[in-house]
């Protein structure tokens, strides 16, 4: 029997659209199955030299994403930027270069510029820990985030004073601030890291106001050691490198706060035409008048620090 053309051209057609279904629905799988940004090429992030420790201070717009490369080659990431698709490419291809021993996320408060970025993150990457602030945050986007820790079954650690991260070549963070869980401003209570590393010495203020600093400052007079995490010493009176309160904003980095830590460098993570104003005239003033070399992800771009044989250099210009 002699089939009709037009009927082998008819079930040609519904073949060819039904192995169209078919190719759609495998790669919508695979992409809830693996995250499409594996495919994405790393940033190419020159290589880090032996016994370095480097702090890559990563140009997010307005927000904050600090990757802490011990000389192990562990990684913390302090913040993570907003979860915009852009900003979220970025950090994950970074990471990529970095080609990390292992991976520790750290949310120093519960403010989604700071956070957003930490479930594409937990997608991507076998992640070690996650290390939460003190003070949570009832939107959809922060419990989107603890989802993702539970579905990832992550390790949890709460970020407050004394809690530390080591790495076996000597280098180590201290949380000083907040002193407590519980508390209830999230700016207030958000995470300040001390990193020392060869003598290097580094203060990571997150969002705290002058009001925390003041605070801070009352402590550390009252005794030198207070911060100190058994042989963990922390030593403020004199750092290299301030990451700067909340962008550069005029309520943070106040003068008193400088006078102690007297940062030789100061970075700040801030977006180019932010509405906010950040950072601030009268911070950069301070910041001048305290003899601290100025650098602005706005203007520089991703910047990187490097610690080595005791003293550090710092290069710019990725992402610009």
């Amino acid at each position: 029997m002699r089939t009709d053309p037009r009927s082998r051209a008819a079930l040609f057609r519904a073949l060819k659209a039904a192995l169209a279904v078919l190719i759609v629905a495998a790669l919508a799988v695979g992409a809830a199955l693996v995250p499409y940004r594996l495919l994405l090429p790393a940033v190419p992030v020159p290589a880090r030299a032996e016994g370095e420790l480097r702090i890559h201070f990563l140009s997010v717009g307005q927000g904050d994403c600090t990757l802490v490369e011990f000389p192990s080659g562990a990684v913390v990431v302090v913040d993570a930027g907003d979860g915009s698709f852009a900003n979220d490419g970025y950090v994950i291809r970074y990471l990529k270069g970095l080609a990390p021993r292992s991976v520790t996320l750290a949310a120093t408060h519960a403010d989604a510029d700071h956070f957003g970025g930490f479930a594409e993150i937990l997608r991507v990457f076998d992640v070690e820990k996650m290390i939460l602030p003190a003070v949570g945050a009832g939107t959809e986007a922060y419990r989107r985030l603890l989802a993702a820790v539970e579905r990832e079954g992550c390790a949890t650690e709460t970020a407050v004073r004394y809690m530390s991260v080591l790495d076996g070549s000597g280098a180590y963070m201290v949380c000083l601030s907040p002193h407590f869980a519980g508390e209830t401003d999230e700016n207030e209570s958000a995470a300040v890291f001390y990193l020392e590393y060869e003598g290097v010495r580094v203060v990571f203020s997150s969002d705290i106001s002058a009001a925390r600093e003041e605070a801070l400052l009352a402590e550390y007079a009252l005794c030198g050691n207070i911060f100190d995490n058994g042989m963990l010493r922390v030593d403020l009176s004199g750092v290299d490198i301030l990451k700067t309160g909340h962008h550069g904003s005029a309520g943070a980095t106040s003068a008193p706060w400088l006078g102690l830590l007297q940062p030789s460098a100061a970075v700040i993570s801030c977006g180019a035409g932010n509405p906010y104003g950040h950072p601030a005239a009268e911070t950069l003033a301070r910041l001048s008048d305290a003899g601290a070399e100025i650098y602005r992800t706005d203007e520089l771009g991703t910047i990187v620090a490097v610690i080595s044989d005791g003293t550090y250099t710092i290069d710019y210009g990725e992402r610009t």
